[in-house]
């Protein structure tokens, strides 16, 4: 009982040193799994220099965060706190609503005159939704100020991704040995099942996402749209979660049909259309033959992930609890498949299950 208690304090003081390490080290281990084959490439192309290879890369990652990415988050905190802002105090503005909402069918004339009503007198309509909007507002500000946290911690992750690369078969070999003391017979297939997953959820999922939702803001910087960063960000949660960006895109659409003539109406809703339907293109080319994961593990994944550690958990919670799903089923599949009579030999039953999977 000694000993275990001594080795129970070890591990405790050991988490607690390096629990504020864990989002870091675990997003740059899910960055250094997901490149790791691009990674590989480079170093063969290289003439076999893994260090070098491993510079460029983090370069090129470091130059994909700082920029657009950057602008992408950048953008959104700043609609966040403006709006934040403006609910907070009551000045909150609206335009004019446009007559041709009132031939719109069933809705048209209500909405309209809400509008206008909102547009002559908003102060008196905030008067009655201030109460339920202010603590709205401070969840708002609260994600905000997390966002620059997080992307300072994102910064810190692809660098010690850079610094991983060249150790990936030291690292692999040691992970390998870990999950053999665990679970002996499927050590290798688990480990195999791990970086599939890993990457086709962050280049199947997350990368197609991070695409559209880039692809969304340029159109909506073009279009002149207000808070185009926040929706942009908007359309990355809701392709992550596999709801689709066409819950922002539509309603885009009609506000630029409403507001631009037709010779910049017309270009920018066929933009819309292909980047509205650019993940049902490229996820199947991405991910192969898809992952098994069901919807709802990456949606709780995403909510979870971002109230556990804010706004980098949106991107480790999908792929930690995607793993865990796919590991836990095969895991499962395995052991049914699994003689009940230990003392025969379960080889063959196991590597028709593995065949199978």
């Amino acid at each position: 009982m000694i000993r275990l208690g001594l080795l129970a304090l070890l591990v405790l003081w050991t988490f607690l040193i390096i629990k504020p390490f864990i989002p870091i080290l675990t997003w740059s281990a899910v960055l250094a799994v997901a490149f790791y084959p691009a990674f590989s490439w480079l170093a063969k192309l290289l003439g076999g220099s893994p260090r070098t290879a491993a510079t460029i890369l983090t370069l090129v990652m470091l130059g994909i965060v700082i920029g657009p990415a950057a602008w992408l988050g950048l953008s959104a905190v700043d609609g966040i706190r403006e709006i934040a802002s403006q609910i907070g105090t009551g000045d909150l503005a609206l335009q004019s609503a446009p007559e041709q909402v009132k031939n719109w069918p069933l809705i048209g004339p209500q909405l309209y005159d809400f509008w206008n009503l909102a547009y002559t007198n908003i102060r008196a309509v905030l008067r009655e939704v201030t109460p339920y909007l202010k603590p709205l507002a401070g969840y708002m500000l609260s994600f905000a100020g997390s966002a620059g946290v997080g992307t300072l911690q994102f910064l810190l992750s692809v660098l010690v991704a850079g610094v991983l690369f060249p150790y990936g078969p030291q690292l692999a070999d040691a992970i390998r040995s870990f999950l053999f003391r665990i679970v002996p017979e499927q050590s290798e297939h688990f480990l195999e099942l791990s970086g599939a997953t890993i990457r086709a959820v962050s280049q199947g999922i997350i990368g197609v996402a991070i695409i559209q939702a880039l692809l969304a803001g340029i159109g909506f910087k073009l279009a002149a749209i207000p808070s185009a960063g926040l929706l942009a960000v908007i359309v990355l949660l809701l392709s992550i979660v596999q709801i689709g960006a066409a819950l922002v895109l539509i309603p885009v659409v009609i506000w630029i049909w409403m507001d631009k003539d037709v010779a910049m109406a017309l270009p920018l809703t066929l933009f819309f259309v292909i980047v509205g339907v650019l993940d049902n293109i490229l996820k199947p080319l991405v991910m192969g033959r898809g992952l098994t994961t069901p919807t709802i593990v990456i949606l709780i994944g995403v909510i979870g992930g971002t109230l556990a550690h804010g706004i980098i958990g949106l991107f480790i919670g999908p792929i930690i609890l995607a793993v865990a799903w796919e590991l836990a089923a095969a895991w499962i599949r395995i052991e049914r498949a699994v003689p009940a009579d230990v003392g025969k030999s379960t080889t063959p039953a196991i590597d028709a299950t593995l065949q199978h999977l």
